[in-house]
């Protein structure tokens, strides 16, 4: 066991404390990035499947810094290329990243105000600053009813799948349409499964309209700006996102077209009794909130492109209408369905509790001011909505680490000057003092006066 002090630790090699080193380092700020896993993208290279490709487009895919030239804007990474950009940018810039380092514990000195930072391996860290990094995305988040199925069902989160191969022969049952879960739903129905997707209630985005892609019409519309203040509620920065693709240069995803291709689309899934699936029959209402995000999306493009007096061609999107014609199934026979393989496509719990602090609200979630919490030294970033929009994307992370260390700098030299002032203000009191001894004679050589004008001056 061993104790280091140091300036800054960042906890977490991903995206986010990729940049918030990056800022540092280029500052020439002392910091160390702690991460769990012995490599950097340990979320793209551990934790997605071998098909991955990003949803945002190339000119969005870039970490400060480290723009990429000769590379098509509109085109998207595939998870390969995303590890070794991230490999790639750590070595070029040096990054002070210490990798098989897990935390256990963050905590605060109240007297000194310095943090105590923990690892697994026993050693502790001691530090001014404290950077979580570790994202949003951190335990596969499976339902409790996951017991009810019959033990020769094969479940996995979508965390763990990796392709259609590696699943057992028969049918899977995909619980989720988020974009993970409508991405796995395609590439199992393509891969010639039966494929049943429990269908939520996420929108869908055309990839393309009017000759740019969705997310460069989100950006114009400002989408990307908006604060938590804008949404619906607060427990809206966790909804999931909605179904979009970047595969084979990117395409919309559509569950009407999924049914027209032989998907068979159920309601939210409600539980498991007797070896029968029980089902809530809302796939309907769920298509229909689908089919109103993507027509409210497009009609706001509209909107912008004729007051803003872009030259962009009309389009008139397909409308199909496959999904209304499944039936409303509230019971699925597992045996009869021949479904052998469950893929929960769910999401994600997250958990702070490392950090023994007061700083979370009744969600968990940090309660900060971009990234900078009530608790000096302690900040946040990389985490979606955390500032606005982007800021849990690659797209947006860069900004708020930029804030985050500046903030530190700034905090670091207000202390400096702080110091500084108290030193002058005790450098003139002992002035005074001098004075008044030389004036009263105390210290000056009278043998009466010169204990106590030693105990003065000391």
């Amino acid at each position: 066991m061993s104790t280091t002090r140091i300036e800054t630790v960042v906890i977490g090699g991903g995206q986010a404390g990729l940049s918030v080193s990056y800022y540092m380092t280029r500052q020439g700020r002392e910091h160390v990035v702690l991460e769990q896993a012995d490599a950097p993208a340990n979320a793209w290279r551990n934790h997605r499947w071998d098909s991955f490709t990003l949803n945002t487009p190339n000119w969005q895919s870039q970490l400060p810094g480290a723009e990429r030239h000769g590379v098509d804007p509109d085109e998207f990474m595939t998870r390969a290329e995303i590890v070794t950009y991230f490999e790639d940018y750590a070595r070029r810039f040096d990054l002070p990243v210490r990798y098989r380092t897990k935390v256990n514990r963050v905590e605060r000195d109240p007297v000194r105000g310095e943090y105590q930072v923990t690892t697994s391996g026993g050693d502790e860290l001691v530090a001014r600053n404290v950077v979580m990094a570790t994202g949003l995305y951190q335990t596969p988040k499976i339902p409790s009813l996951s017991a009810e199925f019959p033990a020769h069902v094969i479940q996995v989160h979508s965390d763990g799948y990796r392709n259609p191969q590696e699943l057992r022969p028969g049918a899977v049952l995909v619980i989720g349409s988020a974009q993970s879960g409508a991405q796995i739903a395609e590439e199992l129905n393509e891969a010639g499964r039966q494929v049943f997707l429990a269908v939520s209630s996420a929108g869908r985005m055309p990839r393309r309209y009017r000759g740019k892609d969705a997310n460069f019409w989100s950006q114009r519309l400002g989408l990307y700006d908006r604060i938590v203040a804008d949404l619906p509620s607060s427990k809206a920065k966790f909804s999931g996102k909605p179904h979009i693709s970047g595969v084979r240069g990117g395409h919309t995803l559509n569950l009407h077209q999924f049914a027209r291709d032989g998907v068979e689309l159920l309601g939210h899934l409600r539980g498991v009794r007797d070896g029968r699936i029980v089902l809530a029959p809302d796939l309907h209402d769920s298509l229909t909130k689908s089919d109103q995000f993507e027509a409210d999306f497009v009609k706001a493009v509209d909107s912008y492109v004729e007051k803003a007096g872009i030259a962009a061609p009309p389009e008139r999107l397909s409308s199909l209408q496959d999904g209304f014609m499944q039936p409303l199934t509230t019971e699925l026979d597992i045996e009869a369905a021949n479904i052998t393989n469950v893929i929960w496509a769910t999401g994600y719990r997250f958990d702070f509790s490392l950090v023994k602090l007061p700083i979370f609200d009744d969600d968990g979630y940090p309660i900060q001011t971009r990234g900078v919490t009530a608790h000096e030294g302690l900040f946040f970033v990389g985490l979606p909505w955390l500032h606005n929009g982007k800021s849990g994307l690659i797209y947006g992370v860069g900004d708020d680490a930029a804030y985050v260390v500046q903030k530190i700098i700034n905090d670091r030299r207000r202390s400096s000057c702080q110091q500084t002032k108290a030193r002058s203000g005790i450098t003139s009191r002992f002035g005074e003092l001098q004075a008044g001894a030389a004036t009263t004679g105390v210290g000056a050589g009278r043998p009466e006066g010169r204990g106590r004008g030693q105990s003065m001056v000391r």
